[in-house]
């Protein structure tokens, strides 16, 4: 095996971290690692760097940060580096230009058993749709995301205590080891690439992206669907409802760990129930919703029993739009 191959690595986050530092100790050559630009971040807008460039200078690693992809300054750049392999994991959508420079092609780790959940939050709309299972898998670029052929898949169990930072690190971790396998057979040309179409059925799932109003818990669902629905969610980038309290102030809550209870009952959806010390429970169709540990905008997360201390009488508490 030929570990003088020039490899360049593009990533940004922890999540492409443990990759490259799979990649590094395998000791692959690694000429050049293209992250994201620095940035101001937080209150007091201090420039940030990102997860990868942190790593790569901790290692002496070439960095690139282009601003524009598809520059021409950029893609000189590339050819004069002139690699062999590049790898991808969660960073921008790259030009053709790019992903076909190199001899041995490009290839991204996605978090999910492709053609099922393309997009940006497979890790999360897994837990959401309440799969057992998930994966992740290599594929080579093409020109529209997540298309590629694949490479290698590697399957992994979704446990119902799962949330979507457990499932991240866990995939994080096998991913790691499923770029160096990955990397190992395309060098030693052991591999047979497939093409998703011939694995595509008719109830292909996605995984766009997801915004802050598409965090709002429906309360009106089943216990199932809103305890996955939370977790899936948790703790980034949360769930949240709006709880109105005795006197009329409007609270915005993020709910990050709750307990699911499926019982026949007569109160109202929506129904707030609390014995205002050790719990609180939401009243749905099948059940009932006990939280656990939440947030209110601008508070620290507390757990339920320091969520109560902060309440007059918790069973007055009422959830917009379910003032029932």
């Amino acid at each position: 095996m030929n570990k003088n191959i020039k490899i360049i690595f593009m990533g940004t986050p922890d999540f492409a971290v443990e990759s490259l530092k799979k990649i590094i100790a395998n000791n692959y050559n690694v000429v050049a690692v293209i992250t994201a630009p620095d940035k101001p971040a937080g209150r007091g807008k201090k420039i940030k760097q990102s997860a990868v460039k942190k790593f790569a200078l901790a290692n002496n690693l070439k960095i690139l940060q282009p601003t524009n992809l598809k520059s021409t300054e950029f893609i000189n750049q590339i050819k004069k580096i002139n690699p062999d392999l590049q790898i991808v994991v969660a960073f921008r959508m790259l030009p053709e230009k790019v992903w076909t420079l190199p001899k041995l092609g490009t290839f991204n780790l996605h978090a999910s058993l492709l053609p099922n959940y393309r997009g940006a939050a497979p890790i999360n709309w897994a837990i959401i749709n309440g799969e057992k299972k998930t994966g992740i898998t290599t594929f080579f670029l093409d020109k529209e995301i997540d298309t590629g052929k694949i490479i290698m898949q590697k399957q992994i169990e979704i446990k119902e205590t799962y949330n979507a930072e457990d499932l991240h690190n866990i995939l994080m971790t096998k991913g790691a080891d499923l770029v160096v396998d990955t990397i190992k057979n395309i060098i030693e040309n052991k591999i047979q690439p497939i093409e998703q179409k011939k694995l595509i059925t008719k109830n292909l799932k996605t995984a766009p992206k997801i915004h802050t109003n598409d965090c709002k818990i429906q309360w009106n669902n089943t216990t199932e669907y809103i305890y996955n629905f939370i977790r899936g969610l948790s703790p980034y980038p949360s769930a949240w409802t709006e709880f109105i309290t005795y006197n009329g102030k409007i609270l915005r809550t993020k709910i990050f760990k709750v307990k699911k209870e499926v019982i026949k009952h007569n109160y109202k959806i929506g129904k707030v129930l609390s014995d205002d010390y050790s719990y609180i429970k939401i009243a749905v169709k099948d059940g009932f919703i006990n939280l656990l540990e939440l947030q209110i905008a601008g508070k620290n997360k507390n757990n339920i029993n320091d969520f109560i201390r902060g309440f007059k009488s918790v069973d007055n508490i009422k959830i917009k739009n379910f003032e029932l």
